[in-house]
């Protein structure tokens, strides 16, 4: 990352953010991508249905697309977002590892989290005190224990932002998956670390009552939240008044565009609803990155 400010800042780092900054940055705007590239649900995929291309590993293609990318002129850095502010059309991006970029557009491109632990007990508690979003429902676990179980920014920020809340917290990981300086914010502070551990169960009667780790340590908790992604569409969203599908409230509603109702904010691939396909992401990808591209130019031409 070269500089404070982007003419285009892409938040995510799959097949539809890779094509969106190859058209985007071949436009002569600057561009920034963010995320990193093996969390992409793209990236441990086996490609045998995208055009012209069979037998390839997702890993190959976003490598591929990565480098075209890169030739093109956009610029990368390995970080999560973790809020975005909008103020007088001027997009604010604040990093993981501390320190906030600013963009006259945004393309949203970081999929959606559809990773769960596989436990009996999701299905039995869901809405009973499993959630698979802080952002959403912290607020009903006021003055009680909450655990977060998941290692990447969504499970750490949720940890944080549960402090706020919560009694007691508890951030259950294999390891955190974060810049250094947000690892070292939870670590000063009173959230209690359980690293290198997984969930065995979770139990209740009617709701839930507790976590069973790995080597069978309990927590006390009636919240968990499930966060095994990055920050996702409904917390970014929520921030700056996007408008979310009405039946299940997962997905951003775009346009033939890949407009959003927010002037200079675009949308692309898995987060934008099914189908969940490599063809799909990178065509809506396209669109959104020439859309940007010239919704910034125009910006340019009337403040000259």
């Amino acid at each position: 990352m070269n500089r404070k400010s982007y003419d285009v800042i892409i938040i995510g780092s799959g097949p539809a953010g890779l094509q969106a900054a190859i058209h985007a940055a071949r436009r002569k705007v600057a561009v920034l991508v963010m995320g990193r590239l093996h969390k992409s649900s793209a990236y441990s995929t086996h490609v045998e249905n995208y055009c012209c291309i069979c037998g390839d590993s997702g890993s190959e293609l976003l490598n591929q697309a990565l480098t075209r990318a890169k030739e093109s002129g956009a610029e990368f850095i390995n970080e999560d977002a973790t809020e975005i502010a909008e103020t007088d059309g001027l997009f604010t991006v604040h990093l993981e590892g501390g320190g906030a970029i600013t963009s006259k557009a945004l393309i949203l491109a970081m999929g959606i989290t559809r990773n769960k632990l596989g436990l009996k007990a999701e299905k039995t508690f869901m809405g009973k005190g499993i959630s698979y979003c802080v952002d959403c429902d912290a607020g009903f676990y006021r003055d009680q224990n909450a655990a977060v179980i998941g290692s990447g920014s969504a499970a750490v920020t949720g940890a944080l932002i549960l402090l706020f809340y919560a009694k007691e917290v508890h951030l259950v990981c294999k390891n955190m998956d974060v810049a250094d300086l947000l690892a070292e914010k939870v670590r000063e502070s009173s959230i209690h670390v359980h690293e290198n551990r997984s969930v065995k169960d979770i139990i209740g009667k009617e709701s839930v009552e507790g976590v069973i780790l790995d080597n069978d340590e309990k927590i006390d908790a009636t919240g968990v939240f499930i966060e095994l992604g990055a920050r996702g569409a409904m917390s970014i969203a929520g921030n700056l008044g996007i408008e979310m599908d009405k039946a299940s409230m997962k997905f951003i509603v775009t346009n033939k565009k890949q407009e959003t109702n927010v002037p200079g904010v675009y949308a692309a691939g898995d987060i934008c609803g099914l189908p969940w396909q490599i063809a799909k992401a990178v065509g809506e990808g396209c669109v959104a990155g020439l859309e940007a591209a010239g919704y910034v130019k125009k910006l340019k031409g009337s403040e000259e």
